[in-house]
């Protein structure tokens, strides 16, 4: 038993063997909790911003969290996209 356990602790600590296909959860966001849910790699949130932006700042932390775990699909999204952008324009060349 105390393999599968040295085994399991190892499985932990590499999250890229694990790719999620759905999941929810609730979020606490500072103006109330929200759920946010990925099925088949599209993502929703129950907040006002991702019904109008496709994105949210739940569903981007919620991919910055689970990215190892995320097919490249569930990795796109607007708001994902345009922040990914937004941080290789500020590197210098």
């Amino acid at each position: 038993m105390i393999g599968k356990v040295e085994k399991a602790m190892r499985y932990a600590h590499e999250p890229d063997r694990v790719t999620f296909s759905s999941f929810g959860a609730s979020f606490a966001g500072d103006n109330g909790t929200h759920t946010v849910t990925l099925d088949a790699d599209r993502w929703h949130c129950d907040c006002h911003l991702f019904e109008t932006a496709g994105g949210c700042t739940h569903t981007l932390a919620m991919q910055k969290m689970l990215d190892p775990m995320l097919t490249d699909a569930a990795r796109e999204t607007p708001l994902y996209h345009h922040v990914e952008a937004s941080e290789e324009e500020a590197v210098p060349a």
